[in-house]
């Protein structure tokens, strides 16, 4: 089974009324509409992958302007779970993209538990549903960024070239972990860390499926881009008092930048982590069972040669252009790429 197979019945419905907006009458030859069409699909994706974390983010802003102190950590993990049984009941979610999630969960959780010990950040006093000082809604933010990598991994149809092997990215990763713990009793090794994740995948790139176009984006910049994003929305979640870091115990300030490299570092383990669970695909190929960790400029990673690559329906046709061609091409990634 493949990321792309995973819709739900929700998501096809969407898929369906959004193809039919976009397919009806004339296709669009100019190229401001044809980049209009591309960016607002683009964003449209981009907003349905983030639902979960931008949701639970407002949460946090609406509890920190309306919920007294004392109760804010029960009403914040009582409203994550709420959130996370809605994206499943109203089909926004799948139950094997819920695994991820909680893998995701019990990561972030063991690691808050111990950053929090150390003093690293703190959350306010109170609350029932809290295990060693750290209230449970905090597992629910590492959980919402593992929905958005599981999410936008299948909605943009991610293929790779020149993917890092599997094992010595999970190595990398599982170094990355274990030096969140160990850099407070032995030296900071994350520059290290942060070298070899350049060094694996400065070759990677990522083929981005939006609605007719595919774009080639380095692996690197992805990364990074979330990252930014990511240490944004951070702002937010300390702004709203979600934790505090010990230069914002005084008054709220801004997050410092060099956080991002830390959210940089957690990324290329929720990369591991994803790419696990859904095999990262080669670029050449739609299917294939033997995909994991596929590295190198291979024969499977490179654009397909002659007759038409044995008939890919990743390719356009090669018949007249207009109207009708177009939308053979649409109609060939109807399945394999949602607009979600």
């Amino acid at each position: 089974m493949t990321v792309r197979s995973l819709s739900t019945a929700v998501e096809a419905r969407i898929d369906r009324a959004a193809r039919r907006l976009l397919d009806a009458g004339h296709q669009p030859h100019r190229p401001v509409r044809v980049f209009v069409t591309e960016f607002l699909v683009f964003g449209a994706k981009q907003a349905w992958a983030c639902a979960f974390g931008a949701l639970l983010l407002a949460t946090m802003a609406v509890v920190h302007l309306t919920v007294p102190a004392a109760m804010r950590n029960d009403v914040l993990t009582i409203a994550a779970v709420l959130l996370q049984v809605g994206m499943l009941v109203f089909g926004l979610e799948t139950a094997r993209e819920l695994r991820v999630v909680l893998l995701f969960h019990v990561v972030g959780t063991v690691m808050e538990v111990f950053k929090t010990h150390m003093g690293s950040w703190t959350y306010a006093p109170g609350g029932l549903f809290v295990v060693a000082g750290v209230p449970l809604f905090s597992g629910f933010m590492y959980g919402a960024v593992g929905s958005y990598m599981v999410r936008v991994y299948r909605l943009f149809d991610l293929r790779f070239d020149r993917y890092p092997r599997q094992w010595l990215l999970a190595v990398v990763a599982g170094g990355i972990y274990l030096n969140f713990f160990g850099h407070h009793f032995v030296a900071d090794a994350r520059y290290v860390l942060l070298a070899l994740v350049l060094l694996f995948f400065a070759r990677t790139t990522m083929h981005v499926r939006i609605h007719r176009a595919t774009l080639r984006m380095p692996v690197l910049v992805a990364m990074g881009l979330v990252a930014v994003f990511i240490w944004a929305a951070e702002n937010v979640a300390t702004w709203a008092g979600a934790w505090s870091y010990p230069a914002q115990l005084a008054a709220w300030q801004p997050v410092a930048p060099t956080k991002i490299v830390a959210w940089f570092l957690l990324m290329t383990i929720s990369v591991a982590l994803v790419t696990w669970l859904y095999p990262a695909l080669p670029s050449g190929r739609a299917d294939s069972a033997g995909s994991t960790g596929s590295t190198g400029s291979t024969a499977d990673s490179r654009r397909p040669r002659g007759a038409r690559a044995a008939g890919d329906p990743r390719l356009p046709s090669s018949g007249p252009s207009g109207p009708a061609s177009a939308r053979r091409e649409s109609s060939a990634f109807r399945d394999r790429a949602p607009l979600g």
